[in-house]
C-alpha cells in the first residue's frame, strides 16, 4: 500500500508544481493530481474548495487541442472532491481546467497541465492488431472497443481499440477475472477466482464502474452464495445479478459401480440481489435424471458443463451445454424447460443447422439465435445464426460462417455481430480474435498474449464519456 502511495505522489511532484495549490481562485483552495489506484490510464484530481460546491474537470490532449476536450463526471456537493479522468493516452501532455458549480453560477479555473506516464512493461505489447485493408472495416467497429480479461492472477480486465491499443485496464491481486461482462449500466461485472479454481470457475462476484470503483462484491459464504459459480455473469436489473452455479448432488451410484455417497456435479441458474440474497434458483436436475446417463461414472465430475446463459427476447433464459451439444430455453418464472435445441433435442432442425458445441449463445440484433460453434466433430469452428420458430418447433438456418481450420478452437470462444455483414469471433486457444464477414473472409485480427475466454464488443456510445475515439 505504501509503495502505491509513494508512486502516486512522486507522479504529482513530477508534474507541474503550479497545479499543486491555487489559493482562493474560483473557490478552489487546493488541487492535487496523480494516478488513480496506481493505474496509468486513470488520472485522479483531488480538489478542495472553500464553499460547498460541485466540481468537474474539462481536459484535452495538447496534440488534439481544446476542441477535443472531455468532461469528467460531476462531483457531489461538498468541500472535498475526487475526480477520475479516463481516456488517457500514455506519454501524452494534457491540459485541464477545474469548473465549480454553485447554484446557477459556474466558475472555471485557469489552465493546468500534466503529462501521462508510459505503461508499465508488463502491460506493453499485450495486443497486436493485424489488418491489411482498414477501409473494409465497419465504421462502428473502428469507433468501438473490446472487453477481454486475464483469468490467472493477478487478474486484469482490458478494454482495447481496433488498432490494438490498450485504452483501459483494471488489475486485481490474488484473483483472476474468470468471466467478464459489460453491462448497460456502464459497469463491468465479473466472476473472480484463484489459480486453484478450474478455468472459468470462481467464488466471487465483482462489479466495478469504469472509474474503478467497486459497486458490488460478494464472496462465497456471504449471504446465499454457497456455491462455486462459473462461465456466465449478467445483470437482470440494477439490483439483480444472474450466474451459473455448480449444483452438487450426493447420490448412491453403487448400482453402476460407483460409491454409496458419490457426487454428481450438475449446473443451475442463480439470481441474487446485491447483498447476496437468493431470489430465484433452477437446476438441471429439475429436468433430467442423471441415472439415465450411461456414461455417468465418466461425466459425474462435470455432468452437463453449462457454458453460457442469456435472455431470450421474451425474458426467458437461454442456456448452452458443452457436453450434450444442446441449447435450452428455460422459463424464467417456473423453471420449466420450453425447448431443447441440438443433438437429441425437441426442436426440428434443418439439415444445415446442425452444430457441435455452442458457446456465448444469445439473440443478435436481427433476432436470430447466434453462437460460436466449437465444431469438435468436424475439427473446424464456426458461427451459427438460427431462426427459431416456437409455433411449429422448428429451426432454420439464418447464416453459417466457417472459420479457417488453422484457428480451430475446441474449447471456449465467442461470436458477436458487429453489423449485418460482420461478426467478431474469439478463438481462445489460439490467443486470437478475428473479424469475419459472412463469406468467411477474415478482415482483421487481434493477437493477444493471454487466451481470453471470450471477447465482447462495446459500441463507442455505450462508453461515453469515459472512453472516446
Amino acid at each position: 500500500m505504501m509503495k502505491k502511495v509513494i508512486v502516486k505522489w512522486s507522479f504529482i511532484l513530477a508534474l507541474l508544481l503550479a497545479a499543486g495549490c491555487s489559493k482562493n481562485q474560483n473557490r478552489i483552495l487546493n488541487i492535487n493530481i496523480g494516478t488513480h489506484s496506481n493505474n496509468e490510464l486513470k488520472i485522479q484530481i483531488d480538489v478542495t474548495t472553500s464553499d460547498n460546491v460541485q466540481v468537474y474537470a474539462e481536459y484535452w490532449s495538447d496534440k488534439k487541442g481544446i476542441n477535443s476536450k472531455i468532461t469528467s463526471p460531476i462531483s457531489k456537493i461538498g468541500l472535498s472532491h475526487s475526480l477520475v479522468l479516463c481516456n488517457i493516452t500514455p506519454e501524452t501532455k494534457y491540459s485541464y481546467q477545474i469548473v465549480t458549480i454553485q447554484g446557477e453560477e459556474k466558475t472555471t479555473s485557469k489552465v493546468y497541465s500534466f503529462t501521462s506516464r508510459k505503461l508499465p512493461e508488463w502491460l506493453q505489447k499485450q495486443f497486436k492488431a493485424v489488418c491489411e485493408k482498414p477501409e473494409l472495416l465497419p465504421q462502428n467497429f473502428k469507433k468501438g472497443f473490446m472487453l477481454l480479461a486475464k483469468r490467472e492472477t493477478p487478474g486484469t480486465a482490458y478494454i482495447v481499440d481496433y488498432k490494438g491499443n490498450l485504452r483501459w485496464y483494471h488489475t486485481l491481486e490474488g484473483t483472476g477475472f474468470k468471466v467478464t461482462h459489460f453491462t448497460k449500466d456502464q459497469s463491468i461485472i465479473s466472476i473472480l477466482g484463484t489459480n486453484d479454481e478450474p478455468t472459468s470457475y470462481g467464488s466471487e462476484i465483482l462489479e466495478i464502474n469504469l472509474q474503478g470503483d467497486t459497486l458490488m462484491h460478494i464472496k462465497k459464504g456471504q449471504g446465499d452464495l454457497k456455491y462455486s459459480i462459473h462461465h456466465e455473469i449478467i445483470k437482470k436489473s440494477a439490483d439483480e445479478v444472474v450466474t451459473l452455479f455448480v449444483d452438487q448432488r450426493i447420490t448412491d451410484l453403487t448400482k453402476i459401480g460407483g460409491k454409496q455417497k458419490d457426487t454428481i456435479n450438475g449446473d443451475g441458474i442463480l439470481i441474487l440481489d446485491k447483498k447476496g440474497k437468493e431470489l430465484w434458483k433452477w437446476s438441471v436436475f429439475d429436468d433430467l435424471d442423471p441415472m439415465k446417463d450411461k456414461a455417468l461414472l465418466k461425466t459425474k465430475k462435470d455432468w452437463m458443463h453449462a457454458n453460457s446463459l442469456n435472455y431470450d427476447k421474451d425474458g426467458n433464459f437461454l442456456i448452452s451445454f458443452y457436453n450434450n451439444g444442446q441449447i435450452w430455453k428455460v422459463n424464467a418464472k417456473t423453471g420449466k424447460v420450453i425447448w431443447k435445441l441440438g443433438k437429441g433435442g425437441t426442436m426440428k432442425m434443418s439439415a444445415d443447422s446442425n452444430f457441435s458445441q455452442a458457446h456465448a449463445a444469445h439473440i443478435d440484433q436481427e433476432g436470430s439465435l447466434l453462437f460460436f460453434d466449437n465444431g469438435v466433430d468436424k475439427k473446424q469452428s464456426s458461427v451459427y445464426a438460427l431462426k427459431v420458430n416456437e409455433k411449429d418447433n422448428s429451426v432454420q438456418l439464418d447464416f453459417h460462417i466457417k472459420l479457417p481450420k488453422d484457428i480451430y478452437n475446441d474449447r471456449m470462444g465467442s461470436a458477436y455481430m458487429i453489423d449485418k455483414e460482420t461478426i467478431l469471433c474469439c478463438c481462445s486457444k489460439h490467443h486470437i480474435t478475428v473479424l469475419t464477414n459472412k463469406k468467411g473472409v477474415l478482415l482483421w485480427a487481434l493477437e493477444s498474449k493471454i487466451p481470453p475466454y471470450r471477447v465482447q464488443f462495446i459500441p463507442e456510445e455505450k462508453l461515453k464519456p469515459f472512453l472516446l475515439n
